[in-house]
């Protein structure tokens, strides 16, 4: 066998061990009983360990010593790079750490969930305890270059640091907090949800299916579920699932979420199946796997041009709410405000809400912020950025399930996601013509075939920066986000 059919068959065999781990996660997060949990965690924990010993099994360092010097394919180039990046790092890590953050994470997520849903953070200060050493045994063992957090940074966005991150948040923030400040002072009236309207979670899907068919996202290779915190998880070809929530009082945070989820749905769903399996068929970083999601939810969701399409449904489905016209159902689901969750945040105060995850996170790892101080650290920085007291902790600290899953490090892609999508769509426009009208046509897969072509059939061909390059001509600019928002929200609240 030649070298390279014998890696390719060892990294097959680890990512597949990866995708049964995503089904049970997806699992324990839709319908496993409760009493499950136990046993989930044994799982969890053995298949962490098999899968850590396969990727660090001397063989697979053999074979990559031998094809990094050898002339390969671009695809096979890209699976060979990758996978020395993940080798080099697994290989720091020991088989019993890899284990007991597996079950950790497991026997968290459950805590947590109950612990939200009480609105009471005490039974989990013991599990986030438990995760914040973890990882900061983690970093020892993976070396710190720069700063602790950077480690943890690095792994959802490469090469992507705290000296990154600073001066963007930074430049971020200079433009959108006046902009925040001026529509505060707009007289613009924000139309409201008819009194007494119930959307029920049965309705609810119904809508969304009708909005997630016309993105293009395929329900015979998918499927939605409810969860606590919405998710989503290509698990392998022809089966890409995501999850949502319901409120049967405010249908738009269902709909945007289903739309958020949706949009990594299709990243999945237009992976190349052909290197399945392996790195090339997967998604290059969450930076570029969030700006599928939040072009779908935002720069298409959130515009008028969308609810000239979805209104009809929107009334047929939900009797009581035919005096919303598109113009008003705009303004409704743009509206710019201070709140507690993150999820059903603004784009302007959207960014903010990450910006406080990531001082929260620097300050645990760089500075050393004990759990305990946590709440009381993010109760007081929520006050100091958007001006109203948190009550409760399941509208603060608690909200997020990223945490429970041990995911430090992973909140700022979500603002690379946003800046990501701009670019994107400014390209987008020189084939597809107006957005707008696009969308507007009726036929939305224009939208999704330039997606395809230009990021997901790539997969992990290219790393997040020269994907960006690719696909625009440009690299990593947050000016197109910035120009996007400022007019965007200058027209809807009438700022000139």
């Amino acid at each position: 066998m030649l070298e390279i059919d014998e890696f390719t068959t060892m990294v097959k065999d680890i990512y597949r061990i990866g995708a049964l781990e995503s089904h049970l996660s997806w699992d324990h997060q839709t319908q496993m009983p409760a009493k499950g949990a136990a046993a989930r965690a044994e799982m969890m924990a053995w298949l962490g360990r098999e899968h850590h010993r396969r990727l660090v099994a001397p063989r697979m360092g053999e074979l990559l010593d031998s094809l990094e010097n050898q002339e390969l394919t671009p695809d096979d180039g890209a699976n060979v790079r990758e996978m020395r990046r993940t080798y080099d790092l697994a290989t720091k890590l020991s088989e019993d750490h890899v284990s007991h953050f597996s079950k950790a994470c497991s026997e968290a997520f459950v805590v947590w969930q109950q612990a939200r849903q009480d609105a009471n953070l005490d039974s989990f200060i013991p599990h986030l305890e438990k995760l914040v050493t973890l990882t900061k045994e983690k970093i020892a063992m993976l070396g710190v270059k720069t700063t602790p957090y950077d480690v943890l940074l690095d792994e959802y966005e490469v090469g992507m640091t705290v000296a990154d991150y600073d001066p963007l948040f930074a430049r971020i923030r200079a433009r959108l907090v006046p902009l925040l400040q001026r529509i505060r002072e707009s007289d613009v009236v924000i139309p409201s949800l008819p009194a007494g309207v119930t959307f029920t979670e049965k309705d609810q899907l119904l809508f969304c299916r009708k909005v997630v068919e016309k993105m293009g996202f395929d329900l015979d290779a998918g499927r939605i579920d409810k969860a606590a915190h919405p998710f989503c998880s290509g698990l392998w070809p022809g089966d890409t699932r995501f999850t949502t929530r319901f409120d049967e009082k405010d249908p738009f945070s269902c709909l945007y979420a289903v739309m958020h989820e949706a949009g990594h749905g299709l990243y999945e769903q237009g992976l190349d199946s052909n290197f399945a399996f392996t790195p090339r068929g997967n998604a290059i970083s969450l930076g570029v796997h969030e700006s599928q999601s939040r072009f779908w939810e935002n720069q298409i969701g959130r515009t008028e041009s969308f609810w000239k399409v979805a209104r009809p449904w929107f009334n047929e489905i939900f009797p009581g709410v035919e005096a919303l016209d598109e113009e008003q159902l705009n303004l409704l689901t743009n509206e710019v405000k201070a709140d507690f969750i993150r999820v059903e945040a603004d784009e302007i105060t959207y960014n903010l809400h990450i910006m406080l995850r990531y001082e929260i996170e620097k300050m645990i790892f760089n500075d050393g912020l004990s759990v305990d101080k946590i709440e009381e650290t993010w109760n007081r920085l929520f006050y100091e950025w958007f001006g109203i007291e948190v009550p409760s902790p399941d509208l603060g600290c608690i909200q997020d399930v990223h945490w429970a899953y041990g995911a430090f490090g992973y909140f700022p892609t979500y603002t690379l996601g946003n800046m990501y999508a701009a670019q994107f769509t400014e390209k987008m426009v020189e084939s597809t013509g107006s957005i707008d009208e696009v969308v507007v046509s009726n036929d939305w897969s224009k939208m999704k075939d330039w997606l395809t072509e230009n990021v997901h059939r790539h997969g992990s061909l290219y790393r997040p920066a020269d994907l960006l390059f690719s696909a625009t001509g440009k690299a990593p600019n947050p000016e197109p986000f910035l120009k996007y928002i400022e007019e965007k929200f200058t027209r809807l609240y009438q700022l000139n």
